[in-house]
């Protein structure tokens, strides 16, 4: 599998990517906070102190050799929103409200948090442009994760075809169940595929937010996708899952970054 291991860090690395971006999905191994947010947590609104979290941040950023002046973060909100920003934010400045964040500044990391819902990284390596999506049931029947790619043919004239995509660690369908009224909007997003996506089990559905977000991607032409096939909640002492810990538990990292051409 393709995780690496810097400084008691743990992260998974995509080979579709390559070797010109930074990138990472940390897992929630090697930071200072205490149960039920050991260890590596990066949530700032899960009750966990606010310096275990920045000293968390420093942690990461100090294993890929990157300064944490660099980030450009944004504050989730189960949106379509999409933003782009040149420079990052600083440490001192609220958060923007978003759900996908890109950027073509090689001076600038963008960090989104997890703990379920679906991390995607976009990188096109002709335009030289990344993205970072923050992808639950929400954002995905919203279609986010497609109004990215085509932000990014907006903002940067990226084509489709030449943008590589990992959708990364997340709650896998076997353990994703969802009510009804879920499911209806699921339907609704895609229609005659929507036998791909759910699936029904001892009285359950079930939804599979990584075809679900395959699909997206593959329907505004992107091609080359790799899927890290890691579920969160079946693997406790590696991810935060707020699932499978009821709620009470961190959010860990995904960034990306250009590296400088």
């Amino acid at each position: 599998m393709p995780f690496v291991e810097i400084n008691g860090l743990e992260f998974f690395k995509f080979d579709l990517l390559g070797d010109e971006v930074v990138q990472a999905v940390f897992t929630r191994k090697g930071g200072v906070s205490p149960m039920p947010w050991d260890s590596l947590n990066l949530g700032g609104t899960v009750g966990d102190s606010r310096e275990n979290v920045i000293e968390n941040r420093r942690r990461i950023f100090e294993a890929l050799g990157i300064e944490v002046t660099s980030i450009f973060d944004v504050w989730q909100i189960h949106s379509d929103m999409v933003l782009y920003s040149d420079k990052p934010r600083p440490l001192d400045h609220p958060h923007e409200k978003a759900d996908a964040i890109v950027t073509n500044n090689p001076s600038v990391t963008l960090l989104m948090r997890f703990a379920d819902c679906v991390p995607i990284l976009l990188f096109d390596p002709v335009h030289r442009a990344i993205g970072l999506i923050h992808a639950g049931w929400k954002g995905t029947v919203q279609k986010i994760t497609s109004k990215t790619v085509q932000f990014m043919q907006e903002s940067f004239q990226s084509k489709p075809a030449d943008i590589l995509a990992g959708i990364g660690p997340s709650i896998g369908v076997d353990h994703y169940i969802i009510k009804e009224d879920v499911a209806r909007e699921v339907a609704e997003t895609f229609g005659n595929k929507v036998g791909e996506v759910l699936q029904a089990a001892n009285g359950d559905i079930h939804f599979d937010l990584w075809r679900a977000n395959e699909i997206l991607l593959r329907e505004v032409g992107v091609k080359s996708i790799q899927i890290a096939q890691q579920c969160t909640a079946c693997d406790l002492k590696r991810w935060f899952s707020h699932r499978a810990e009821q709620g009470k538990t961190g959010r860990f990292a995904a960034l990306i970054k250009l590296r400088p051409s």
